[in-house]
């Protein structure tokens, strides 16, 4: 995926790779996993849990192995990164750094009854909005309903002597702006939409409009127009407000420069240093070919121990695909696991060449794939506190073509997400034992390789035909569903083929496969309904993709009763009977998605995502809520990020810098408003 924030039920663990043909590798692979075992056995995951959320914690293995100047270089990054965060908040929505300030002055300064039930819900509320960066739900794009009444927030407004603005404390509790990205057909998006990526009064054609004139130098090489800015009307004229040093975000911006700065001071190399500048040049500029730029020197630079992400990058946010959330991770190669996985990028030439797309669509040369498992050592915007564990960078197509992608799977994330548990939702809803027996054994493993094949052969694969523009102008609001689709499809055809057991990345490959095409097809058709609410359409563009990759699957093959739909008891499962024709039907899905994404077909986008990603059935949905009620585990988790305390001599001059573990979750969210305070309220 382009950064796709897969959370939860394609949470995956640490690779076991068995490889018969190298005693060695095993044996290193036992001694890894028995130290991560150790590291892991007495560290508590598991933060605290409240409304539909559960915040974890994760370590930063290695981190003493590091020297000092790499450890100087993550901690920089790691402060860049912390330096921009209120610009995700005024991104998500107009009113949030306004309203953030109000409901953390009465978090910190209230002395009332704290055992109230209204105190309680209020605490709820703060958390919430805390983990969401906003007032919207992080994965819904709804907006959170506060659980105590217009009159006890107005008593908490007194007793603390919090002012707040009249029309944003009616937003609070009314039904305006009530989505931050809606995605429904036949609506304004951008006009319906909450997220302040445009401005009031901006509307669907105001954007294609304005971009439609907008002419790369080089129409092979086209700009990422949007990218870097809001879009606002100003007396009836349609202006871009870039992000940019003295622009918009220009105070957290010129925080963020002055840490890359020092970052660029303790590079490893010349090449990391040289796309560290072209960074700091193009966030003083907001130059888009200076961010093209600098995404060709950030893909070619590959040696090192630290890499990292920074910028406005995924578009997820915005509901015609333009414009970039801000978001950072930083990040540790795990060499170890690195070394493991690098087959799928040197095997992706093959995968290319095997895979069921028209001769037409596919690459003749794949080139530049690089693939890393790394240690998250901090994050910050839109992937904190919910984070990917998967990420496929840059994402212009013509960067992809000419010069690769970097491809990382986040192993400590994925290592806290399974330490943090259990197998008793998974029970209750696979079909039988069978089936639970393959998943203990060959889940994780399944869903790891299913990520590695989405980010490092998924997102590389096809190729646009001649002429065609890029999918956010052709496909418009159906585009990131389309390709994270596209990737999953590509990564469930080649999980079924024992070239992953020649390969040595298995040692039972039709196990494994069976595995992984039960889990896909449960996650989608049960278990993210779990996320929803009664009554509601899925909206967000991963759960868009699984239903409609899997709904599309389930009917094509109806005749050969490929999947069948089970009743048990008064409960509802998914069987797959014939693994070999589905794996079938995933290929002829994959050809067709990239027939889409390659012709730039509108209609036929239009037609696979609605008629099979969008409606749910609503007597499946209310038993698989019912069923779920008895689990109290939550449904989304995210993390408190690791706090980098740096040491210093008499000189001022860090000489070691220590890894402690925030207090708790409210503890750190204080801290970096404190801290990291660099924006107005109204930007």
């Amino acid at each position: 995926m382009k950064g796709n924030k897969v959370l939860f039920f394609i949470a995956i663990a640490s690779i076991i790779i068995a490889c018969k043909k190298d005693p060695s590798v095993k044996d290193q692979i036992s001694k890894h996993e028995e130290q991560q075992e150790k590291i892991e056995e007495k560290f508590d995951f598991v933060v605290e849990q409240f409304a539909d959320l559960k915040i974890l914690r994760y370590q930063i293995p290695g981190w003493d192995n590091l020297t000092l100047k790499e450890q100087k270089l993550v901690y920089y990054l790691t402060q860049a990164g912390l330096s921009g965060r209120d610009i995700i908040w005024d991104q998500n929505y107009r009113h949030n750094l306004t309203i953030r300030k109000a409901l953390e002055n009465i978090y910190t300064t209230y002395q009332g009854d704290k055992e109230a039930a209204d105190w309680k819900a209020f605490e709820v509320y703060m958390k919430r909005v805390w983990f969401s960066n906003g007032i919207h739900h992080h994965y819904s794009n709804d907006k959170i309903k506060p659980e105590f009444s217009k009159d006890y927030f107005s008593s908490l407004l007194a007793a603390t002597s919090t002012e707040i603005d009249k029309d944003v404390y009616e937003v609070i509790f009314n039904d305006t702006d009530v989505k931050k990205v809606n995605q429904a057909k036949g609506v304004d998006n951008v006009a319906v939409s909450a997220v302040n990526l445009y401005g009031p009064g901006v509307t669907n054609a105001d954007v294609e409009s304005f971009y439609s004139k907008k002419k790369s130098p080089n129409p092979n090489k086209p700009l990422s127009f949007g990218l870097n800015s809001q879009l606002v009307k100003e007396n009836g004229e349609v202006k871009e407000r870039v992000y940019k040093s003295g622009g918009l975000y220009g105070s957290a911006i010129d925080e963020i420069v002055k840490w890359l700065e020092k970052a660029k001071g303790v590079a490893e190399n010349q090449a990391q240093g040289d796309a560290l500048g072209l960074l700091i040049e193009y966030y003083k500029s907001g130059d888009l070919q200076t961010w093209d730029d600098y995404n060709v020197a950030w893909t070619a630079a590959t040696e090192g121990n630290i890499d990292y992400i920074n910028s406005f990058i995924e578009v997820y946010n915005d509901p015609l695909g333009y414009r970039g959330s801000y978001e950072t991770i930083v990040q540790i190669k795990d060499f170890d696991m690195s070394q493991k996985m690098s087959v799928l990028s040197e095997n992706a030439q093959w995968f290319e060449d095997n895979s069921p797309l028209m001769e037409e669509h596919k690459k003749d040369s794949v080139v530049g794939v690089t693939y890393k498992v790394v240690t998250v050592a901090g994050e910050a915007g839109d992937a904190s506190p919910s984070t990917p564990i998967g990420v496929n960078l840059p994402n212009a197509n013509w960067i992809r073509a000419a010069v690769g992608s970097k491809s990382v799977s986040l192993g400590n994330i994925t290592n806290a997400y399974n330490n943090a548990r259990g197998t008793d939702r998974l029970k209750e809803f696979v079909h039988d034992d069978e089936e639970f027996e393959l998943q203990k054994k060959y889940g994780q493993l399944s869903s790891k390789l299913l990520t590695a094949l989405h980010e490092v052969i998924g997102h590389a694969s096809g190729q646009l035909n001649p002429g065609v523009g890029e999918t956010k102008e052709t496909l418009k609001n159906y585009a990131s569903t389309m390709e994270e689709g596209r990737a999953d499809l590509v990564g469930l055809y080649y999980l079924m083929d024992p070239k992953l057991q020649e390969l040595g990345l298995v040692d039972d490959w039709e196990k494994l496969g069976k595995a992984a095409y039960d889990r896909y097809i449960n996650n989608a058709l049960i278990l993210q309904l779990i996320r929803l609410n009664l009554g509601d359409d899925v909206e967000e563009a991963h759960m868009r993709n699984r239903q409609w990759v899997s709904t599309w699957a389930f009917e094509q093959g109806e005749k050969d009763n490929v999947i069948e739909k089970v009743t048990k008891n008064g409960k509802t499962y998914y069987n797959i009977n014939d693994y070999k024709k589905l794996r079938e039907i995933f290929g002829r899905l994959l050809k067709e998605t990239q027939r889409i994404k390659s012709e730039g077909d509108y209609k036929a986008a239009e037609e696979l995502v609605e008629g099979y990603g969008v409606k749910v059935d609503q007597t499946l949905h209310a038993e698989i809520l019912e069923r779920n009620k008895q689990f109290t585990s939550a449904p989304y988790s995210g993390f408190v990020n690791p706090v980098l305390v740096p040491e210093t001599d008499e000189n001022g001059e860090i000489t070691k810098i220590n890894v402690v573990q925030p207090e708790g979750f409210d503890t750190q969210m204080l801290e970096y408003s404190k801290k990291y305070n660099f924006l107005p309220e109204v930007n």
